[in-house]
């Protein structure tokens, strides 16, 4: 039985999910210009460089690190918190195994798990969720304002239900995003695809990033 479908046991009651709460127009940076064209199967308005940016939080091991210290090879970024009774481990265990599919091929790409519920989600918590998903897998999580930000860099969307009951649940957008540690954010994929889908587009895109930096992504 694979991840997933070990995971769907876990969801008893639906959760509502909103959206990226934008609407996505055909991106302005010519094909020319973009190295991943090719690739590609989104738009973004305002182009790719809209989506993304810099962040300070705290990591499952309780040290506070910067994007720079996460993002050193090409990662898969999703938004979603612990406590989450389906869609968060179905949608992060669907990562964790395009991650293991593109490992098999000779890709090596980091899962990264980045909590929108800071009341709830300590390090520990996250670092049980993380392991469990998968062993490259990184849990962040931070103060309200931390997380705001980098909601606000990657335009994502969450709002907690109720925050006086400690059992409430947080509606939130579910897309996972494909960054690079130099050029930034490049796709965004919805729950809809598949880790084969998925495996296949990141395979493109790392293909791509490392034809144009063959020094930078040598390690990789």
């Amino acid at each position: 039985m694979n991840r997933i479908a070990k995971i769907s046991a876990i969801g008893a009651s639906a959760v509502v999910v909103i959206g990226l709460g934008v609407t996505w127009f055909a991106a302005t940076r010519s094909q020319d210009d973009d190295i991943f064209a090719q690739c590609r199967q989104s738009v973004v308005a305002g182009g790719a460089g809209e989506i993304g940016g810099p962040f300070t939080l705290t990591d499952e091991n309780g040290k506070e690190v910067t994007d720079a210290d996460v993002i050193t090879e090409p990662s898969i970024l999703y938004f979603g918190y612990t406590y989450c009774p389906d869609v968060c481990p179905l949608d992060s265990a669907r990562n964790a195994e395009a991650v293991s599919l593109l490992e098999k091929r000779g890709y090596s790409v980091t899962p990264v798990f980045i909590s929108v519920d800071s009341a709830r989600d300590t390090p520990e918590l996250i670092k049980e969720f993380t392991d469990f998903m998968h062993p490259k897998m990184i849990g962040l999580t931070g103060t309200p304002e931390q997380i705001k930000k980098v909601s606000q860099e990657y335009r994502t969307y969450f709002k907690v239900q109720d925050p006086n009951d400690p059992y409430t649940l947080i509606d939130h957008s579910t897309q996972s995003y494909l960054v690079f540690p130099d050029s930034g954010f490049a796709e965004y994929y919805n729950r809809d695809t598949t880790p084969e889908q998925m495996a296949d587009s990141v395979a493109c895109f790392v293909d791509a990033w490392k034809k144009a930096n063959p020094d930078g992504a040598a390690g990789n």
